[in-house]
Parts: C-alpha cells; sequence; structure tokens
C-alpha cells in the first residue's frame, strides 16, 4: 500500500494581506497536524478576487517568483512541516502577469511552477484584464506522496486539462479555486455544475480530485461575489468523499492507496483503450480539421 491523504482548505480573504497570509498558514499547520500529507489552499488566498473589477492598480499585487516577498515563508513551512504544497499567487515575468501556482515538495525544494491556462472573461471574473494565458503547459510533478497534477480554477472546466495530466502519470488532480456568485444574474448557482463537472474528471480519469474554494462576500467597486465555499475531494469514482459548507472556514481530508488506484486504472483499460489518432478534431477551434 501507498496511503497518502490529502486535504482542501477553505477561508474567507480580506484587505488586511498579512492576516491571510497568517490565516493560510493556520490552516496548513492544522491540517498537517490532522495528519495530511499534501494540502491544498484556494486560488489567489493572499488578497481579495481584484478580478472582480479592472484596475490598474490592482497589479501592484503581481510580484516575481525570484525573489518573492512571502513565498519563501511557505517553502518553509512545507520543509517544516514535511508536507507537499501547491501554493497560488500573481505572478509578474518581464511585462506580463500570470495566474501562477509553485509547488513545494515535503522537504521545501521548489519543484516547478505551472501558469493557468484557461483564463476567463465575465462580468466579475474579468481575470483576461490581469493576466496573459499561461505558457508552461499542463504538468505533473512526483512529490514525496505521489505524482501530482495541479490546475487553477478555470482549467477545471476542462477535461482537456484532466486528462493531461493524468497521461503524464498524475495520481492525484487538484485545483485550487475562486467561484461565487454571478453578478450579472445573482439567480445563478453554478456550485453543483462545478463539482460534477471535476467529479467527472474524477470518474473519467479513475484519479481522485481535490478542489479548494474560497469563501465570504467580496465586494468591487460597484459589484460583489459570494464564494460559494463547497470545497470538496472526490475518489477514483467520482464520489464525493468529504465536502465543505458554504460560509465556514474548514479542513477537509480524506485517504488514497495510490497503488490500489493505479492497480484500478490498469483494470479499467480506459487509458489503454484510447485513440489518440482519431481526437484530432481537439486540437481545433472549431471542430473541422486543417
Amino acid at each position: 500500500m501507498r496511503n497518502v491523504t490529502v486535504a482542501a482548505t477553505q477561508m474567507a480573504i480580506s484587505w488586511d494581506l498579512d492576516a491571510n497570509l497568517d490565516n493560510a498558514e493556520r490552516l496548513v499547520r492544522d491540517a498537517a497536524a490532522q495528519g495530511a500529507n499534501i494540502i491544498l489552499l484556494q486560488e489567489l488566498f493572499a488578497a481579495p478576487y481584484f478580478c472582480i473589477d479592472q484596475l490598474a492598480s490592482h497589479r501592484r499585487l503581481a510580484h516575481p517568483l525570484e525573489g518573492h516577498p512571502w513565498l519563501p515563508r511557505f517553502k518553509a513551512l512545507a520543509k517544516e512541516l514535511g508536507v507537499v504544497l501547491p501554493v497560488s499567487f500573481y505572478e509578474r515575468a518581464g511585462q506580463v502577469d500570470f495566474n501562477s501556482i509553485v509547488i513545494y515538495d515535503a522537504c521545501g525544494a521548489e519543484l516547478g511552477l505551472y501558469r493557468k491556462t484557461h483564463i476567463p472573461d465575465f462580468p466579475g471574473y474579468t481575470e483576461k484584464f490581469y493576466f496573459s494565458p499561461g505558457d508552461t503547459g499542463f504538468k505533473a510533478w512526483d512529490t514525496a506522496f505521489g505524482r501530482i497534477g495541479v490546475g487553477i480554477c478555470w482549467d477545471q472546466w476542462f477535461p482537456e486539462c484532466a486528462r493531461a495530466m493524468a497521461l503524464m502519470g498524475a495520481e492525484l488532480l487538484l485545483y485550487p479555486t475562486a467561484i461565487g456568485s454571478e453578478p450579472a444574474d445573482a439567480s445563478v448557482d453554478s456550485s453543483r455544475h462545478w463539482q460534477a463537472t471535476q467529479c467527472g474528471h474524477a470518474a473519467a480519469n479513475l484519479t481522485p480530485v481535490v478542489a479548494s474554494n474560497r469563501i465570504g462576500t467580496e465586494h468591487g467597486e460597484d459589484s460583489q461575489i459570494t464564494f460559494y465555499g463547497k470545497s470538496f475531494i472526490a475518489d477514483a469514482d467520482g464520489q464525493k468523499v468529504a465536502e465543505a459548507g458554504r460560509t465556514e472556514r474548514e479542513i477537509l481530508a480524506a485517504t488514497f492507496d495510490l497503488d490500489a488506484l493505479a492497480e484500478k486504472r490498469r483494470t479499467w483499460g480506459v487509458f489503454r483503450d484510447r485513440r489518440p489518432e482519431c481526437y484530432g478534431t481537439l486540437a481545433t477551434y472549431d471542430g473541422v480539421r486543417g
């Protein structure tokens, strides 16, 4: 057996940036105390979800990976606690900015960087104003507790992202998130759709999914978003095995036997029976081969 315990977390965010980092560290410490080996914090947890508005002043929140003002704190935390930490941050890279995540292994080693591939642009979620499309491609990392793939929020709606990471050997799929109400239509509640989509990724790839969202209401200049919470962990059958509420600071945990899951994937044959030569349409925008 190769057992690993994963944790999803959720918390509210304010413009007290130091308090956000303190609260995130406290969540990590509490999750580690509960036995978690891999701990997922939410998307862009260091500040409120500034993409509600289009304000050039928010770009001051972006910093380069090299010499970053607070990432070393979480690198040291991963080493101290012996846990794997994917850490979401607003990255400045030359003349552009990215929505990025850096992976810290349980020894504190920096394993690499992923930049969000799919960038949304909806009322209240105007990320194209702030982020360039990621240029890293999808990735999977060997950690002290298994091989993981990490997508970021809007990536989680695309089955191609999950399948690519699974094909690269990811044994767990992790998605830090910021999703909530729709400022343009308060009657829309996509939380069940959001969960169902990712449970489908888990089932299709026979690979557990961990999703961490934020909670609370955050205000822009002319609108606001109430974040859903409802962070969850799904097993390799696509069934939710742990789920948080909408408003509470929470830590969820689940344990998986990665060797047993590897055998299950081989038994089902969904990777054996793939026909990549038939999937050219997926590489087009309009469904027509070039």
